[in-house]
């Protein structure tokens, strides 16, 4: 059993601070631009510089757009409904990764209209750089002692500030491991593998949603949502069982549509 006593804050300077959590969403963003970049090079994706620069601008925008509204229409809407004035205080916590994932499918769209690039494309370039930023912003979480676990007799429990006296499952950090690092890797191995694009994407939707949906049973539920269908299954896990099945539609419809990956492994 250990006890989390991580300050959330590296440093503060004249009340401005500079949090973990932040900190975590930035190298994400830094490593995901490097891999666009290099998929840039190897000509998976068909964007040069300049234009991934302003795509990643984009996405980030998109990303806090879409978490945060589906965070308070799906997740919190009983509280921001009588606290309107608080819908846009994000430093107060409130994302939701499927409103993330809602707002990376926009961008994208926009952008394949715009630079006239192939959807599934750009999908699959997203879901190979964006995959390790889901891990490191899990780490986030851990760090900010939330998102936790629930009650756990397993000699590796935290006790959580804010989750009572018993130790829980750091879900956060198995989070960390199978949604980022671990399908990130299985994502990379079949970058130079698959025929056409449209599989990567569909290998990250139905991975994750698979993850996720497993690892919601050690994750304490969303206090203002509770359970469903007789106290058996959490928010989270309904919509995975979504983007499973999105996962599959679109592997369908690429595998039909078939626009071949170019790509030189060096």
């Amino acid at each position: 059993m250990w006890v989390h006593q991580i300050d959330p804050v590296i440093v503060e300077v004249f009340g401005w601070q500079i949090r973990w959590y932040g900190l975590m969403y930035i190298i994400g963003f830094i490593i995901g631009g490097q891999i666009l970049i290099h998929l840039s090079k190897e000509g998976f994706l068909k964007l040069k510089r300049k234009e991934i620069d302003a795509f990643v601008t984009t996405l980030i925008l998109g990303m806090i757009l879409g978490a945060r509204l589906i965070y308070v229409f799906v997740y919190n809407w009983d509280y921001y409904r009588d606290h309107l004035l608080e819908l846009l205080s994000i430093w107060q916590g409130g994302l939701s990764f499927h409103g993330a994932l809602m707002g990376f499918v926009v961008v994208i769209f926009i952008w394949a209209k715009r630079t006239k690039r192939p959807f599934y494309q750009l999908g699959d370039s997203l879901a190979l750089a964006g995959t390790l930023g889901v891990g490191f912003g899990r780490i986030g979480n851990f760090i900010n002692g939330e998102l936790y676990g629930r009650v756990s007799e397993a000699g590796w429990g935290v006790v959580f500030p804010e989750g009572g006296p018993y130790p829980r499952h750091p879900s956060q950090l198995y989070e960390a491991f199978f949604e980022g690092f671990f399908l990130f890797s299985i994502l990379w191995f079949l970058r130079g593998r698959v025929r056409f694009h449209g599989v990567i994407s569909a290998v990250f939707l139905i991975g994750y949603g698979t993850f996720r949906y497993g690892i919601e049973f050690f994750r304490e539920a969303d206090p203002q949502l509770g359970y469903y269908f007789g106290g058996t299954t959490t928010m989270g896990q309904i919509l995975c069982v979504l983007m499973i099945v999105a996962g599959f539609g679109i592997y369908a419809h690429a595998k039909k549509n078939r626009d071949p990956v170019e790509i030189i492994i060096s």
